[in-house]
């Protein structure tokens, strides 16, 4: 990865909570967030004394280096949310402008967080489809605006591998959302995967949330490994 390919575009804990569906016993597992990028959901966790751990390649560049890099694309990122903001409702951000206010803030939260974090293990190196992690270590594995909304970039099979992934690490794994970032239409990818999923003998389904930014982006797509 090249830092010039990076959008940083973080989100708080508070996001992650509304569009997992994340409740208070599975905040009590190990979870990981996979493809976490500068979003505070681990910074702020952690605060609260949960085991949370990020894992994607940002990590391998310097605080000076990212934070560079978020202040390179802040004003691109909400030129772009204004630009599409009828693909989009806006009654819990208010406006782009709003919605680049909170991105910072949560982006500045992780900023101050990553030197311990890092030093720590809360903030590793890795990326899908192969993660550096042995089998089971967490309880719950979460992937936000990355699969399925990259649709274009990515075949059906780097999906299918890079859930399965997931479910190899994490006894249960939940993707938001499920259509793609150009268009909004639900991703192409999704029924090859769910039932790839499934021959490999996991539980799963997509299941509704209460956040709604990205018109029709309200479900998830749930997966529970065979011993979950």
């Amino acid at each position: 990865m090249q830092l010039t390919e990076a959008v940083p575009w973080g989100r708080l804990a508070s996001e992650y909570i509304s569009m997992f569906a994340l409740t208070p016993q599975d905040m009590n597992g190990r979870i990981l967030d996979c493809g976490g990028g500068p979003s505070s959901f681990t910074s702020e966790l952690t605060r609260q004394g949960r085991q949370v751990v990020s894992c994607d390649p940002l990590y391998q560049f310097t605080i000076e280096e990212i934070s560079q890099r978020i202040d390179a694309t802040y004003i691109r990122m909400t030129a772009l949310n204004e630009a599409n903001r009828d693909n989009f409702l806006w009654d819990m951000y208010d406006s782009p402008a709003k919605l680049g206010q909170i991105r910072m803030r949560a982006m500045r939260l992780f900023l101050e967080d990553y030197a311990a974090g890092k030093e720590q293990g809360r903030y590793v190196v890795g990326e899908l489809p192969c993660l550096p992690f042995p089998s089971e270590s967490f309880d719950l594995a979460l992937c936000s605006h990355f699969l399925f909304t990259y649709s274009e970039q990515f075949t059906t099979e780097f999906h299918v591998q890079s859930v399965i992934e997931m479910a190899r690490v994490a006894r249960e794994v939940r993707v938001f959302p499920l259509l793609t970032a150009f268009d909004g239409q639900l991703s192409p990818h999704l029924p090859g995967v769910m039932e790839r999923l499934r021959e490999q003998g996991c539980s799963v389904e997509v299941c509704p949330v209460a956040y709604e930014f990205q018109r029709g982006g309200n479900k998830i797509l749930c997966v529970r490994t065979p011993a979950a």
